[in-house]
């Protein structure tokens, strides 16, 4: 491929990443508005309905974002009852985060929300298996590389 041609939108992996990431986000928000959630904090509830606690560096690990952005998140998610923040007794400089009953209770809620993301993708499931592991392969490249 000549230079020329590797600056063709149409040539860009990150091009279709990106509207794609943007296209399945805004399809999430009708059903997350019904939640009142917002997509970060969808994910965030995912996380705790999967491990009911953990740190807010583990939170952050797992979800790719800095403490910037987690904070604010938390405290907004605190404030609406469906979490709380506790520094541990173990280390003091360690804040764990924990869902609630309330936020416990929303996971009933948040059942119907994969297949209805789904039916909007229509992708088998080998499909859809395939695509996530090659996304999940990319994103651990991609932090790899940073590292070296």
């Amino acid at each position: 491929m000549s230079p020329e041609e590797r600056l063709k939108l149409g040539n860009q992996l990150c091009f279709p990443l990106y509207a794609a990431a943007k296209e399945v986000v805004r399809r999430y928000t009708p059903l997350l508005d019904l939640l009142g959630l917002t997509y970060t904090q969808y994910l965030t509830m995912m996380v705790l309905w999967e491990k009911e606690t953990v740190s807010v560096s583990e939170l952050g690990a797992e979800l790719y974002l800095d403490s910037g952005t987690l904070t604010p998140l938390l405290k907004k998610m605190e404030s609406k009852g469906l979490i709380t923040r506790r520094r541990s007794s173990a280390d003091e400089r360690r804040v764990e985060v924990a869902v609630t009953e309330e936020g416990a209770a929303l996971r009933e809620k948040a059942l119907g929300v994969p297949p209805q993301m789904a039916s909007c993708m229509d992708l088998d499931a080998d499909e859809a298996a395939l695509l996530g592991s090659l996304l999940h392969k990319l994103l651990d490249n991609v932090r790899e590389s940073e590292r070296e």
